[in-house]
């Protein structure tokens, strides 16, 4: 685990699908990006099977630590997992527009550490609104929280929601990522090299 930080809730699938000797599974670094707990889950599919659960949790920073020091938290934290992982693709769940200004602006520097990271692993990112979420995991953009984790547990066949919620929003935006792509086959090369979904057509979301 990383040393900077400890995951409060972390759920690990006991059934770890790698990929086959051809690279066909699609690995996804699901994001939830915040400043004070910041949720992630790890996603891998091929587009044919249902998809598999790898790990997820949560990123806490320390209320009383300068905005800094909490930034450079959690972009250490999404970087090293990113290093254990190695994952083919970031979905990150874009900016909603809180009453609070400020609570905004600070959520976008926390989302900014985060785009960090996975441009310096050389990874494609993709940011996906919470009712495009919604949408793909639920079927309706207005869905509410227990609607998309019920369907979670259903489509990853879970026995119990991932926990906390933060992490269960990590998994749903890596989950997202999937049920909306067009897969390709994954080449048996690094996947900290230039992804080859970059040149792909049909992932929704904007390319960051």
């Amino acid at each position: 685990m990383c040393r900077r930080w400890k995951p409060t809730s972390t759920w690990t699938c006991r059934r770890w699908r790698r990929r086959d000797a051809n690279g066909r599974d699609v690995i996804v670094l699901g994001i939830d990006p915040g400043t004070a707990t910041t949720g992630y889950g790890v996603v891998s599919g091929d587009g044919m099977r249902p998809p598999t659960l790898i790990e997820c949790g949560v990123i806490r920073t320390r209320p009383r630590d300068a905005l800094p020091a909490r930034l450079l938290e959690i972009h250490s934290g999404v970087t090293e997992l990113i290093a254990r992982h190695r994952p083919h693709a970031m979905a990150v769940e874009d900016v909603f527009y809180a009453k609070n200004v400020r609570t905004t602006v600070v959520l976008g520097h926390a989302r900014g550490v985060v785009l960090l990271a996975g441009a310096q692993a050389r990874i494609d990112v993709y940011e996906f609104p919470p009712a495009e979420i919604k949408k793909a995991v639920v079927g309706s953009g207005g869905a509410t929280k227990e609607q998309v984790q019920f369907m979670l547990t259903r489509l990853l066949r879970l026995k119990a929601v991932p926990s906390p919620s933060d992490a269960a929003d990590g998994v749903a935006a890596a989950l997202t990522y999937l049920m909306t792509a067009r897969l390709p086959k994954v080449a048996a090369t690094s996947p900290l090299l230039p992804s080859p979904f970059a040149t792909k057509p049909g992932v929704p979301g904007r390319r960051s």
